[in-house]
């Protein structure tokens, strides 16, 4: 039977998952593996798009051209990529990729989510691309693991969870990061001021150390970024992430990522296990992209012995409440110190929160620095460097307002003077 006989009339919502399962099925006859292993990336989706466009002008349906590339592009996305999902990361406006089952995508641009046609075939189709995912980084997923972080090779990082946790089918995020800002960058973008910007560039070379808190979607990693885009290039930096988000520019960069357990639940390596290891590997500066349990106490004792300027980030609703989340995820190591005793090594290791917040609009922006000043065992108390005061709310929603810049306290002053940072001397500067 001729292949055009073989899709007579078929229902027009399943005509292209039709198409592209035949011509699957017939490309899969026609490859070498072998040889297509030993080709790029590239030359691989040119090799099959020239294949498939063979066998189409053979006994192929009649179409047209847009068609036509589009089915060959279906196909090749789903014989070399994530699917129906390529398009979506091949939009650079795409900032973050939900699937809330094989019917819902919706994704956010500009800092709004909104929902597009994308839509999978079937929830195998679905698992299909999961299992791509999380495969290729040595991880798996299934129902005695439902849940799990992977990172694709272009460095989006992607969330999983599957049934039975997740009730109405696979669900999967996806969140790309674009280019690295530079600080320059981020006030261009409103994302903060110059003077603001200008202060906390002498902190990260004073080697303060700084937290970057704020909430999810908040911009944390990119603040983070940006930041130690400001370190000299002659220290040796190490970081540590759950998933690799962090794009450093200078020469001597050294990333640690954690791991999870195998199948048979052994192997893990954790944040914490990392954070100690990298006391072991001489480094200049630590960057933790997150903290979220026991090793916040490890990161404490770092910078209290002697890795001044490192950084970190924590989830939290304000500078003054990432103090707070400090002191109970330090608690949760097995150390079972007492409160106070965990109050006096966050006093003594951070100097600077700066807290950055989403506004209504999908603006991302620093909205309050705060030096921490309280000593030893004695109540949290910060001074506020700069904050973002917003104006009334624009057409469409869209946030105003103006940063103000406040005096530095005397220790702080004291240190960026020691490290000559002169131009943050003067009791005026900033008053």
């Amino acid at each position: 039977m001729a292949l055009r006989d073989r899709i007579a009339a078929p229902e027009k919502d399943t005509e292209d998952h039709d198409l592209a399962n035949i011509y699957r099925e017939r490309l899969l006859e026609e490859i070498d593996v072998d040889e297509l292993a030993r080709l790029s990336p590239a030359q691989r989706r040119v090799r099959l798009e020239r294949m498939l466009s063979r066998l189409l002008s053979l006994d192929g349906p009649i179409l047209s051209a847009q068609e036509r590339g589009a089915l060959v592009q279906r196909i090749v996305d789903d014989a070399l990529g994530l699917g129906v999902l390529e398009p979506l990361l091949a939009d650079e406006s795409v900032t973050e990729i939900m699937v809330n089952g094989p019917q819902d995508v919706f994704v956010e641009r500009n800092g709004q989510v909104q929902r597009v046609p994308t839509r999978f075939a079937s929830s195998e189709q679905l698992y299909q691309t999961i299992d791509r995912i999380v495969s290729s980084v040595n991880r798996r997923v299934d129902e005695s693991s439902p849940m799990v972080d992977a990172r694709l090779p272009t460095g989006e990082r992607v969330n999983v969870i599957i049934p039975p946790l997740a009730l109405d089918g696979p669900t999967m995020t996806i969140r790309r990061f674009p280019t690295p800002f530079r600080m320059g960058e981020l006030v261009g973008k409103g994302s903060l001021d110059e003077q603001t910007a200008s202060l906390l560039a002498a902190c990260v070379r004073a080697r303060l150390n700084v937290v970057v808190s704020g909430g999810t979607g908040s911009g944390k990693t990119t603040f983070l970024n940006a930041l130690s885009g400001l370190i000299p290039d002659d220290e040796r930096i190490v970081t540590i992430e759950d998933a690799a988000e962090l794009s450093l520019q200078q020469g001597h960069v050294v990333r640690l990522e954690s791991r999870p357990a195998n199948v048979e639940g052994r192997g893990a390596v954790t944040i914490r296990d990392l954070v100690r290891n990298a006391l072991r590997m001489r480094p200049d500066r630590i960057i933790v992209g997150e903290v979220r349990g026991g090793e916040t106490m490890d990161m404490l004792q770092a910078m209290n012995t002697g890795h001044d300027g490192s950084l970190a980030t924590v989830h939290a609703n304000s500078a003054f409440d990432a103090l707070g989340r400090l002191e109970t995820l330090a608690s949760m190591s097995e150390l079972d110190l007492p409160v106070t005793t965990i109050r006096d090594q966050i006093n003594s290791a951070i100097d600077v929160v700066v807290h950055l917040a989403r506004g209504v609009d999908g603006s991302r922006r620093v909205v309050e620095v705060q030096a921490l000043v309280s000593e030893r065992r004695g109540d949290y108390r910060m001074s506020p460097l700069a904050e973002f005061v917003p104006g009334p709310l624009g057409p469409d929603h869209t946030v105003s307002g103006r940063f103000v810049q406040y005096g530095l306290p005397d220790e702080l002053r004291e240190r960026l003077r020691r490290a000559g940072e002169t131009a943050f001397v003067a009791e005026d500067v900033l008053g």
